[in-house]
């Protein structure tokens, strides 16, 4: 039998997670909340959610296990029934997401489709994920073992964590690594990820001006003309290009004596 005060606490999740679908997603902000209940599996999944995890903290046996497993059919999404989801969170379109056993996740959380808060090993105890207040995790990214994830974070697209991750820090790559802290400051979540920091693509361009560079001075010291104004290289330039500029510059060999 739920205890007091239960069906007050459970309608105001419910309303939360409604209003962070229509805030955070362009599409249901001009439907109607039925509409949003009946056909947002992240909504529908995060709602199975909340009621198989309160039969699990119950000790109910099965029962969760059973909801949790109908709701991965119907959705997409896998969310243990022992995992601990606070309130607004969001699952964008949902499909992949994978919520293991001991992760842990704050409030106004944004996931993307393909996101796994997984664990490593075989270990027992907690092994998954602890994900603090309004973080934003990309889709395809993969949080794995007993890290933390800081407030305000972001992860990028397909990145792949298995480390702590500081507060109001973005995370890109396999490993993945931070690229910004606490940067300037976004209203809402953060979700242009068309724009996110590439540090190979920084480092090869850095390489390549100082090719150029390098090339400046091998012309100075062998009294060429001056080449035309050299141009940035970017990481879609050939790598070939300034290589065989340094070998159009050497000086013809000879014949040898023996060459007649």
């Amino acid at each position: 039998m739920a205890g007091p005060g239960t069906r007050p606490r459970a309608l105001a999740e419910l309303r939360r997670d409604v209003r962070a679908a229509r805030e955070r997603d362009p599409a249901a902000r001009d439907v109607s909340t039925f509409e949003i209940l009946a056909t947002w599996p992240g909504v529908q999944a995060l709602l199975a959610h909340r009621i198989s995890n309160g039969l699990q903290r119950r000790g109910v046996p099965l029962l969760p296990r059973l909801l949790a497993h109908v709701s991965r059919t119907l959705t997409g999404i896998e969310i243990h029934p022992a995992a601990e989801i606070g309130q607004g969170l969001f699952i964008d379109h949902g499909s992949g997401v994978v919520i293991g056993e001991t992760a842990r996740i704050g409030d106004d959380v944004t996931i993307y489709q393909g996101v796994t808060l997984g664990g490593t090993g075989f270990q027992v105890g907690k092994r998954h994920p602890t994900v603090g207040d309004r973080v934003t995790i990309g889709s395809g990214a993969k949080l794995l073992g007993p890290i933390t994830v800081g407030d305000g974070a972001k992860v990028g697209a397909n990145s792949v964590v298995i480390t702590d991750v500081p507060p109001n820090a973005t995370v890109v790559g396999n490993p993945g690594h931070p690229v910004r802290i606490d940067g300037r400051k976004v209203e809402g979540p953060d979700a242009d990820w068309i724009h996110l920091p590439d540090p190979v693509a920084d480092a090869v361009r850095a390489l390549g001006r100082r090719v150029v560079e390098l090339e400046q001075q091998v012309r100075d010291l062998g009294g060429s003309p001056a080449p035309a104004e050299p141009r940035d290289v970017d990481s879609s330039s050939s790598a070939a290009e300034p290589g065989a500029q340094i070998h159009e510059l050497r000086p013809k060999q000879g014949r040898s004596p023996a060459g007649g």
